[in-house]
């Protein structure tokens, strides 16, 4: 492992851990109580609705990636 790549998982580290606790924060506001709170049935279906938003985000992504690059 080099120098660069030790740089680069740091890098990520760091943008996860920004990123993760502003959408924890906004979780809380917008939802309030705390996670662990939840029942095991409500954390799988609003665990299921954030990949399926995921999973849509990233289609779109792509098409716009590849709707961009033909023009």
């Amino acid at each position: 492992m080099t120098q660069e790549h030790l740089d680069h998982i740091n890098w990520i580290s760091n943008q996860f851990s920004i990123l993760m606790s502003n959408k924890y924060l906004k979780g809380v506001k917008e939802h309030g109580g705390h996670l662990k709170n939840y029942d095991i049935l409500s954390l799988t279906e609003y665990a299921l609705d954030e990949a399926i938003d995921q999973v849509v985000y990233l289609i779109t992504l792509r098409d716009k990636i590849i709707a961009d690059t033909v023009k």
